[in-house]
């Protein structure tokens, strides 16, 4: 079993901002794996999604998380999840989510590390208690920006970067195929 967790903050007024990318990245996966619908988890404070599927020759048993507790706390979703299900953080769980320092459209895979002023994955590490598990950060940057506010990470995207995403996150889900493939 694998848990794939997008990070975001919840509700209509932070959906397309640059801090939701990775609660993006989820959803496209989803959809990709086909029919299947996402289900509240109040004892995990989350949006899941179970599905099974095939890749090449492997079945794969999957859950799509989407943490409720809004970004700088995702780790109680994660620990818990973690915890209730059994899982190893350095083989079983993947992250995604942004990363202001990185110019946008750059995608940056991890196995560990630190949160890098990050506050989700600061709160992960807390919860989990190690910083061994894999990431895929999606940068969110912007040349202009010299210092990435939080004003700036809940800004959108300008239209030229909304047009490039699809195909960005289309590249971030090859690379969660990968990291399943590896396994």
């Amino acid at each position: 079993m694998k848990l794939i967790i997008g990070l975001g903050n919840p509700g209509k007024q932070y959906e397309n901002t640059r801090h939701n990318i990775g609660f993006r990245i989820v959803d496209s996966l989803a959809e990709k794996l086909g029919p299947s619908e996402w289900k509240a988890s109040e004892k995990h404070q989350a949006q899941i999604l179970e599905t099974n599927f095939q890749l090449h020759t492997a079945n794969y048993r999957l859950i799509l998380v989407k943490p409720k507790t809004f970004m700088n706390l995702s780790g109680e979703s994660v620990a818990s999840l973690v915890n209730f299900y059994k899982l190893d953080p350095a083989k079983d769980i993947l992250i995604c989510g942004d990363d202001k320092d990185m110019l946008f459209g750059k995608i940056r895979e991890r196995s560990e590390g630190t949160s890098g002023g990050h506050n989700g994955l600061k709160s992960i590490i807390e919860s989990l208690g190690t910083e061994q598990f894999q990431r895929l950060k999606f940068g969110i940057g912007h040349e202009d920006q010299k210092i990435a506010t939080d004003t700036f990470v809940l800004s959108g995207f300008t239209q030229n970067e909304e047009d490039q995403i699809p195909k960005l996150i289309e590249k971030t889900i090859s690379l969660i195929m990968k990291w399943l493939e590896n396994d």
